[in-house]
């Protein structure tokens, strides 16, 4: 680590006490801790975290009001989705995963490289009002990642992998979803119902589908998991900011 991250975990330390970073000083200093076997190709593994693969989305008090937002506005997401995506597909683009970038997998993004983006509010103003009060405003969304709404083409799949780390949580809100399409974590398969919401951890090994004759979309949220503090949010913060900037 560098003197920089040093002097982000003291300044936290400070305001919140010595023992307050804790886990995120053990899961950086210390060496590989034991973590699950489809947890192994997740990059940081936070000890203390729940390995638990799918959540209850209203299972967990900070994540139960953004889960029945989404679902409320859902009918009114999907019309202004359908719009659009028939009438302003330039707006979407190729979604570029840190592994890959699929042509087959679009992405309109509502957040992104720390702020919202602007430009899409007038075409999803639904699911973007909802995500900048409930979520943004509330902050329940890891800042370090993004939403978007995913829509993957008839035929397309996403290959099993691990995400990053283990402190944030991703939500899918079920916008329109055919026939044919599935997404399995951890081993345990399960299906999109449209309207609904899936919470699950990706720090664990997961597959998404789409078999189906038309594109499925899910408007994906990172949230911050519900077990990390807020100074660990905030050190979390700066130490993946410094890291992403020394390895420009």
């Amino acid at each position: 680590m560098t003197p920089e991250i040093d002097q982000i975990f003291d300044s936290v330390k400070d305001r919140y006490g010595a023992d307050s970073l804790t886990r995120v000083e053990e899961m950086v200093y210390a060496q590989r801790q034991e973590r699950h076997p489809l947890q192994k190709d997740a990059k940081w593994i936070m000890p203390g975290i729940s390995a638990t693969p799918w959540h209850d989305p209203y299972g967990h008090p900070e994540v139960e009001p953004v889960v029945r937002a989404f679902e409320a506005g859902h009918a009114a997401i999907k019309q202004e989705l359908t719009d659009a995506w028939s009438g302003r597909k330039s707006a979407f683009s190729d979604y570029e995963h840190y592994l890959s970038r699929q042509e087959n997998w679009q992405a309109l993004y509502l957040f992104r490289d720390g702020e919202p983006v602007e430009s899409s509010a007038p075409l999803v103003p639904t699911a973007y009002d909802v995500l900048t009060r409930e979520v943004v405003g509330q902050g329940k969304l890891c800042p370090l990642l993004e939403s978007h709404f995913s829509t993957l083409l008839p035929g397309a799949s996403i290959a099993p992998h691990c995400d990053l780390w283990n402190f944030s949580i991703n939500l899918h809100l079920a916008v329109d979803i055919p026939e044919g399409c599935g997404i399995t974590v951890a081993g345990e398969t399960r299906r999109w119902q449209e309207g609904e919401c899936l919470l699950f951890d990706y720090s664990f090994v997961h597959e998404a589908w789409n078999n189906g004759d038309r594109p499925r979309t899910c408007l994906l949220v990172d949230l911050w998991h519900p077990e990390t503090t807020v100074p660990e949010r905030e050190a979390l913060v700066g130490l993946i900011t410094e890291i992403r900037a020394l390895m420009g």
